[in-house]
């Protein structure tokens, strides 16, 4: 596997939307697009004016209905916290990466507790974390807001309930998707994309790529077909999809739709 992203590449990346970087991403992978990386439940992101997030993940499995998980280990959350702040050298990424918590809340459909909060928020801040994705719910938003720290869950609860580690660097499943440990995360308002690990390397190039070609293109061509007649705006934009096509096959070497 190549060398992970440098810092400079993640702030790129973070410079998209999530559904710029999936356009990406769909030209260089091998994975099942229709179902592999992406949320396939309903996210909510309660801080769509922070823009995108962009980190690799670190991970942890939550019960807060369930009461004896406090009781089973009273150091969890000073042995999840040091998981945190040792991720970098545990998952072999460059020292200060950022890093986004994907937490899997074992509740599911009920949403019983929170793990989130003002605390926990400055806490993971403080741990290189710049976010979270949970499959339950978030409180404290205002004071998370104001950490900075920003949030991808299913929706808002007043408790924390018996929230407690279970388990953590483990492969976990939110929004019916499963993450691994150390991917690389793009997410924002849209939802989630998780980036198997070999098709890093190239997805800077493949996105940056792709929105250049829609922008050359269809997106040009609708632009000018401003008091032409239904059938020469017809001709010039089939012209121009074809156009975005070809340069889409050329540059990844591949057929399919656009080919």
């Amino acid at each position: 596997m190549p060398p992970r992203l440098s810092h400079a590449d993640l702030l790129q990346l973070k410079r998209w939307n999530t559904p710029t970087i999936y356009n990406g991403w769909e030209q260089i992978t091998s994975h099942d697009r229709t179902r592999e990386g992406i949320n396939l439940q309903e996210t909510r992101d309660f801080m769509p004016h922070m823009g995108p997030m962009v980190g690799y993940a670190v991970t942890v499995v939550i019960e807060p209905s369930n009461a004896e998980h406090p009781k089973r280990n009273l150091n969890a959350w000073d042995e999840y916290r040091q998981y945190i702040f040792e991720a970098e050298a545990k998952l072999g990424l460059p020292e200060g990466s950022p890093k986004i918590v994907v937490m899997q809340d074992l509740d599911k459909p009920a949403v019983i507790g929170s793990a989130w909060g003002e605390v926990n928020a400055n806490i993971h801040r403080a741990g290189g974390c710049v976010g979270v994705i949970v499959d339950g719910a978030i409180r404290d938003l205002d004071e998370m807001n104001a950490a900075g720290f920003k949030a991808i869950a299913r929706r808002l609860c007043v408790g924390h309930a018996h929230a407690c580690p279970v388990r953590w660097d483990c492969d976990v499943e939110v929004f019916g998707q499963r993450v691994q440990p150390g991917q690389l995360i793009h997410a924002d308002k849209h939802g989630f994309l998780a980036i198997p690990r070999e098709d890093e390397a190239k997805l800077l190039h493949a996105a940056t790529f792709m929105d250049a070609n829609e922008c050359n293109t269809l997106i040009a061509a609708a632009r000018e077909t401003t008091g032409q007649s239904k059938t020469k705006m017809l001709e010039q934009l089939n012209d121009a999809a074809r156009r975005f096509g070809e340069a889409a096959a050329k540059e990844f070497q591949r057929g399919g739709e656009w080919g």
